[in-house]
Order: C-alpha cells, then sequence, then structure tokens
C-alpha cells in the first residue's frame, strides 16, 4: 500500500512512500531493454568512427560477397560494406524517430492535461481533434505531403509528430481526469492552489511513468513508419542509407540468395523495437498507470 502526504502549509505535490523506485530500477526487463538500446545508439554513432569506412566506398571486386571475416555484414550489388551501410544508415532513422516522439509527446501531454483538468466545451473539441486525427492511418498522410512537399527529415518528424499526440493525449486525458477527484488535488484546491499550480505542482509529476511509456512507444511507432516509408521508396535523398531502403534494396537479390541485403537491416528493426518494448513494459509494470494517490 503506497501513502501520500500533502503538506497543507504550500500545497506541494503529493510524495510517495512506497518502494516504486527500488522495483523500477531492479527490473532485470528495463535493464535489458537499456542495454540493447544503448548498444544501437553505440553501433550507429559511435561504430562510425572506429570503422572508419565510407559508405559510399564501392568494391566492385568484392559484390554481393556473403558475410565473411573481410565482409562481416556482406556487400550488396556494387561492393558496398553492409556493415558500414547499416551503422550509418541508422543514425538518421533515430534522431528523426527521437525527435518525432519527443514532439508528439509534448503537444500530447499539453492537450491530455488541458482537456482531462478543464473538461468542458475545451474536452469535447480537444477529444474530437484527437479522435479524427487518430482515425486516419499515420503512414498516409507521411506518404502524402511527401509527395506534394518532397521527403525531408523536417517533413517527416513534422508529419510524424503530427499525427502521433493523440496516442499521447488520450492516456494522459484519462489519468487526468482521474487524479482531478483525488485527495490531493482537491485538497490543493481548497487551500487556494489555481489551476496552473495544481498542473505543474500535482498533476505533471504523477505523470511521468505515463510519459516516459508513450516516448518509448512514440519512438518505435516513429521508427516503423519511416521504415516503411523508406521501403515503399518514398526514402531520403541520397547519398546515405536508412534501414528501410536497404531491405527495399535487398528484395530485389532475395531469390538470388543474397539473404544478408535484408537480414542485417530487419534485425536492426526489430531490435530497436525490442529495446523499447521492454524498456516500455518495465515502467508499466513497476509504475502502474494508476501509482497515484490511494494506490
Amino acid at each position: 500500500m503506497l501513502t501520500y502526504e500533502l503538506d497543507d502549509a504550500t500545497g506541494d505535490l503529493p510524495r510517495s512512500r512506497g518502494p516504486l523506485r527500488q522495483k523500477f530500477l531492479t527490473n532485470p526487463t528495463f535493464w535489458l531493454g537499456v542495454v540493447i538500446f544503448l548498444g544501437l545508439l553505440f553501433f550507429c554513432f559511435a561504430g562510425p568512427m572506429l570503422d572508419g569506412a565510407n559508405p559510399l566506398t564501392i568494391h566492385l571486386g568484392d559484390a554481393a560477397q556473403p558475410p565473411s571475416a573481410k565482409w562481416p555484414f556482406g556487400t550488396d550489388a556494387l561492393g558496398r560494406n553492409e556493415l558500414t551501410r547499416l551503422m550509418y544508415g541508422g543514425r538518421l532513422m533515430l534522431l528523426i524517430g527521437f525527435v518525432s516522439a519527443v514532439s508528439a509527446t509534448v503537444l500530447g501531454l499539453g492537450a491530455g492535461l488541458v482537456s482531462g483538468f478543464y473538461g468542458g466545451s475545451v474536452d469535447r473539441v480537444l477529444s474530437w481533434t484527437m479522435d479524427v486525427i487518430s482515425s486516419v492511418p499515420q503512414l498516409v498522410p507521411l506518404l502524402l505531403f511527401e509527395v506534394l512537399v518532397g521527403t525531408s527529415p523536417t517533413t517527416m518528424i513534422v508529419v510524424v509528430a503530427a499525427t502521433s499526440w493523440p496516442f499521447v493525449g488520450r492516456p494522459i486525458r484519462a489519468e487526468v481526469m482521474s487524479f482531478r477527484t483525488r485527495e490531493f488535488v482537491m485538497a490543493a484546491k481548497s487551500l487556494g492552489a489555481n489551476g496552473r499550480r495544481i498542473i505543474l505542482r500535482h498533476l505533471l509529476p504523477n505523470l511521468w511513468p505515463s510519459l516516459l511509456t508513450s516516448v518509448s512507444t512514440c519512438f518505435g511507432t516513429a521508427v516503423l513508419i519511416i521504415a516503411t516509408a523508406s521501403f515503399l521508396g518514398f526514402n531520403l535523398p541520397p547519398p546515405y542509407p536508412d534501414w528501410g531502403s536497404m531491405i527495399a534494396q535487398g528484395m530485389s537479390g532475395l531469390y538470388d540468395g543474397y539473404w544478408w541485403l535484408i537480414a542485417f537491416p530487419g534485425a536492426c528493426l526489430v531490435l530497436l523495437q525490442v529495446a523499447l518494448n521492454f524498456m516500455a513494459d518495465a515502467v508499466r509494470d513497476s509504475f502502474d498507470s494508476k501509482w497515484g494517490v490511494g494506490l
């Protein structure tokens, strides 16, 4: 049973006395996800500096070579080093995915807080907006904008964030609606705290487990959407590759037995999703969505 205190003199936020922090930090699933995720970050950002190779270099004499001691991840039809291409290909995808996830989380957090706390016509308008946006498959507006204005990192970030924030805002709204009737919020109101103080000092600190989960989920979804768009031919401008376009290019060689052209970029995408899911599941397990007062 978790218990909380409310400072009647200052109206500060409720403080947990339960062993949540210990339970979270000792969760092996969380640390497994962290290790995999940090390994991918090291592979994509530090790997090129250690490898020193150029992903654009062509070795025609070693074209379509399977994995070996010389070429650990093999080469493509032009003799380009797949290991180096994987490292560089993940950089931009991870950056775009992270910026998109953070942007969507910020937008969804703001909308969820305002909608859930104030209710009324504001809630109806924001809820209707979230329902409309979330009913449209995210890949459709991304492909539409890339046809109209061209493919660029900025386009991907804006469209993915603009179509992802309702998936953050809706659960935040539900939690805020639950919290606003709890004892610590009612006590803050009785002490004269205004809406801005209640949101910043009482509601927001209780929402951070949901925000961690939302960032992880949005990050993984954003990378998958970008990879899918690249697979369909709407990839980032050359010269550098991304994992989705590498899989698309490898499809043509699959019937010739060039399995490594698909296996390794596909494995990178799978590992990223596994790592993010592990971390999100650990947060949900350690901090239940109703971990606030009275849990």
